[in-house]
């Protein structure tokens, strides 16, 4: 499975910004079946959970600290995955990244060793 996120930029505080990310390989929709999701990591810190999305979405996770704020979706005839953000904060700034968790069809899990394949990321910068 090959990830590929863009969208990143540099945005104000309050401003909004979405992320895609494209699967390819094993793609989603068809053998693929499995979970895709964002984690971020900023300077300093540990990676950290964002969302994550089952493949048929109709489950989805967040942190608490994007609850309201920050929209995951998929579109699996385009093999890609969004997660629309709103009320962007000086916090939210890191690095994006999309990850997939190949061995899970319904659960979704937020740990970073749960997922087995990561995209390259993607910066997003919130300035105040």
């Amino acid at each position: 499975v090959q990830l590929q996120a863009s969208g990143g930029g540099l945005v104000q505080a309050g401003d909004s910004l979405t992320l895609s990310c494209a699967a390819s390989g094993r793609t989603i929709g068809t053998s693929g079946r499995y979970v895709l999701g964002w984690f971020r990591q900023a300077p300093g810190e540990e990676r950290e959970f964002v969302a994550s999305i089952t493949w048929s979405g109709d489950n989805t996770r967040y942190a608490d600290s994007v609850k309201g704020r920050f929209t995951i979706s998929r579109d699996n005839a385009k093999n890609t995955i969004y997660l629309q953000m709103i009320s962007l904060k000086p916090e939210d700034t890191a690095v994006y990244y999309c990850a997939a968790d190949t061995r899970r069809i319904l659960n979704i899990y937020t740990r970073v060793r749960d997922y087995d394949y990561w995209g390259q990321g993607t910066q997003v910068t919130v300035s105040s």
